[in-house]
């Protein structure tokens, strides 16, 4: 039992970071520090799926699930638990790498847009009055 309950917790905690990857550049608006800390999960995130790697979590889960009794299952976490929800058809290497570009094109995009805010609003208070 519990293998089983610690196989699901995993799920969510694997779960919870690769929308974390996916989404966390929005955390860093409102929480600079978590910067050093999603960085690091983007580019892990967008390195599995470009290279077509596998989650350690993955064989973790897969231990447990077998340690509880439970069948385990082949492939990785996306392949098994979110691929069918949102594509009928299996995991390829061409999808891993769309999803893998698509964390990259969403992060760049929020920390443009971070970075053109404090861009803008360094040059505001580094404006001199011109003198008349």
């Amino acid at each position: 039992m519990i293998y089983r309950i610690a196989a699901d917790l995993l799920v969510v905690l694997h779960l919870g970071f690769i929308i974390f990857v996916v989404a966390g550049g929005f955390l860093v608006l409102r929480w600079r520090w978590l910067i050093f800390i999603h960085i690091p999960a983007v580019v892990w995130g967008a390195l599995i799926e470009f290279q077509g790697w596998l989650c350690p979590l993955t064989p973790l889960e897969q231990q447990f699930r077998q340690s509880g009794g439970q069948a385990g299952y082949t492939g990785g976490f996306i392949e098994h638990y979110i691929i069918p929800i949102v594509y009928p058809s299996e995991l390829s290497y061409e999808i891993q790498i769309i999803l893998g570009a698509f964390v990259v094109v969403v992060n760049v995009a929020v920390y443009g847009w971070m970075l053109a805010r404090l861009r803008k609003r360094l040059n505001n208070e580094h404006r001199t009055p011109n003198a008349e």
